[in-house]
């Protein structure tokens, strides 16, 4: 008769079959067998449902650090980070729901792709490698690839440039190995107890550049801003849908008496807000990235200063030959190149009325060709 696998060995094997499968997140509820994210939509695995609250703290206690669990205990989440014998990191959360202990693991691989792996346009390489100093923003919701896209400009500076770089995350996801950089890299809660702790330091630390896992707080944005003002390169990211928005996103932090300061400070730190959406692509388990990128040239410094956000859009789409460019515009590329379909587009895109409108200079370019040819 089959031994049963122990609750840790069940861990084990489930960690396993995301990166065999090409899964990116694992969900482990008390009642539900366990799911996956596998392109993008969820699926439930061919397993009995999980029992309860112990099994569950059985399957996870091996992978907290340290004395974390007693954090959980108290504040009733916590976020941390793993990593197997091949490399994967995995950033798991555990989160209280019901009186239950519920488990969130998004699987991070070992290996840090660049910008054509990652399928990302030409400007992400022309801005990380034209700039010195200043913030960089990358934009998005949860799961759409920030963190791989802030690892693979990190990764390009790595090999191209000799700096001193200090990550701040919760918790580290991309393990990175020095090449012409050297690189520090904290987590919150093993090494510094926050990111407002770990910013109050870094100017001391001799850092060329500092990534920022995420700008969540006051403290955070405003040592970010300060820090590129003072010739720092500071890459960041955002939880926020689009260029415009994270304007909005950002003054959040302060209080209205402040906006002003805030507003002239950005006007001279900030050099690009690069956001993007994951879309389903046409192939099975595939995604690929719709992107908006917002530079921050005479123009929309101007606007930041007069709170016209309201007009970043209409300068996306003005100033392409800047490197700008617009959701519609990405959508219209990926339909064109057959990355994705049109419907799909359609349900991902800001204004169906304009990107159909881009579409039909697609349809008419095609009709001509097919004209000539039959002729």
């Amino acid at each position: 008769m089959e031994n049963k696998p122990s609750p840790a060995e069940e861990m084990r094997k489930l960690l396993a079959f995301l990166g065999k499968n090409e899964a990116s997140d694992l969900h482990l509820k008390v009642g539900y067998p366990p799911y996956v994210r596998i392109g993008g939509y969820l699926h439930k695995l061919n397993m009995p449902p999980i029992s309860d609250t112990i099994y569950v703290n059985e399957m996870i206690g091996p992978l907290v650090p340290g004395d974390r669990w007693r954090e959980f205990e108290m504040h009733g989440a916590l976020d941390f980070s793993a990593a197997d014998e091949t490399g994967d990191r995995y950033r798991i959360n555990i989160y209280r729901s019901t009186g239950e202990t519920h488990v969130a693991v998004r699987c991070v691989k070992a290996k840090i792709l660049d910008f054509d792996e990652l399928n990302l346009p030409e400007i992400y390489r022309d801005m990380i490698s034209k700039t010195m100093d200043g913030l960089i923003l990358v934009c998005g919701v949860t799961g759409c690839g920030k963190s791989s896209t802030l690892a693979a400009m990190l990764e390009y500076i790595n090999n191209t440039r000799s700096m001193h770089i200090i990550t701040i995350e919760d918790p580290i996801e991309f393990a990175f190995h020095g090449k012409k950089c050297i690189i520090s890299q904290r987590e919150v809660g093993l090494d510094v107890p926050s990111f407002q702790d770990a910013l109050r330091v870094v100017v001391r630390q001799d850092p060329d550049a500092i990534l920022i896992g995420e700008m969540r707080d006051r403290e955070t944005m405003l040592a970010a801003i300060q820090a590129a003002e003072t010739g720092h390169l500071v890459l960041g990211s955002l939880h926020c849908s689009d260029a415009q928005l994270s304007f909005a996103r950002i003054l959040e932090f302060f209080d209205r008496s402040e906006h002003s300061f805030i507003r002239s400070s950005l006007s001279n730190s900030l050099k690009a807000i690069m956001a993007q959406r994951l879309i389903p692509g046409v192939q099975e388990k595939s995604r690929y990235p719709a992107t908006e990128v917002l530079l921050v040239n005479s123009i929309v410094k101007s606007k930041i200063l007069r709170e016209e956000d309201e007009d970043i859009p209409a300068i996306l789409h003005q100033c392409r030959e800047e490197g700008m460019r617009d959701y519609t515009h990405s959508l219209c590329e990926l339909v064109k190149s057959e990355k994705i379909l049109r419907p799909v587009a359609m349900d991902y895109a800001p204004s169906r009325e304009a990107l159909s409108s881009a579409l039909k200079g697609i349809d008419s370019a095609a009709s001509s060709i097919i004209s000539r040819i039959r002729d």
